[in-house]
């Protein structure tokens, strides 16, 4: 099977419709059949259009940097970016070929 690794990257303040992004995504990675995704949260991170946020701050002020990361095959992926890049407006998406070694949705019986 051809694999994709997917990492989203936003921040905590980030929303859709007025709810969490990252909460957002997670429900359409789920109705779209993607078999799990995980929310990665950094203790610090920075853009070129922000300064750096960090835990050690009292106060980050929702701008902690999260990833949400999926794999999934490629064909799958494909269809469902769209859905993504419409939530995310302007944030950055990557994505890499994977190779599945073990376990998960993807191993054969």
């Amino acid at each position: 099977m051809n694999a994709v690794r997917v990492s989203i990257f936003i921040n905590e303040s980030d929303r859709h419709h007025g709810r969490a992004l990252h909460l957002e995504l997670l429900r359409a990675l789920a109705k779209e059949g993607i078999a799990g995704a995980t929310v990665l949260r950094g203790v610090a991170g920075y853009t070129r259009s922000a300064g750096i946020s960090t835990t050690s701050l009292v106060d980050a002020g929702g701008m902690l940097p999260l990833v949400i990361e999926f794999i999934d095959g490629a064909e799958h992926v494909e269809r469902i970016l769209p859905t993504i890049r419409n939530m995310i407006g302007n944030r950055l998406i990557t994505t890499s070929p994977v190779e599945i070694r073990h376990g998960g949705a993807f191993e054969e019986s």
